[in-house]
């Protein structure tokens, strides 16, 4: 399951964490963020207790979303160990996905 990331909890649920996290950058109206949403959903699932999986609002949450400079979406950031170690912009399958998140355990 994917945690909701703010800018309120961004820190301590992704910078501070020990395992490897993804952060969906995503909006309500964007058609390709509601195409990858399920597919990150799934791989929380499939990684669960090996990474963390999040979802982030950028129209409710500008201060995260400017931090990293998000100006296209979907967007999902790698993080391990507070650092952005990986990025993929647009909508790709759950494979791609996998592949990036299998590299960082």
């Amino acid at each position: 399951m994917a945690l909701e990331a703010t800018d309120s909890n961004f820190e301590e649920l992704v910078l501070q964490s020990d395992k490897p996290v993804i952060v969906d950058f995503w909006a309500e109206w964007c058609g390709p963020c509601r195409m990858v949403g399920p597919i990150v959903e799934e791989i929380g699932n499939d990684y669960e207790g090996k990474a963390i999986t999040t979802k982030l609002d950028v129209d409710s949450n500008p201060g995260v979303t400017q931090k990293y400079g998000i100006r296209n979406i979907p967007t999902i950031l790698f993080f391990k160990n507070g650092e952005v170690v990986d990025k993929q912009v647009g909508a790709v399958p759950k494979s791609t996905l996998a592949s990036k998140l299998d590299a960082l355990l």
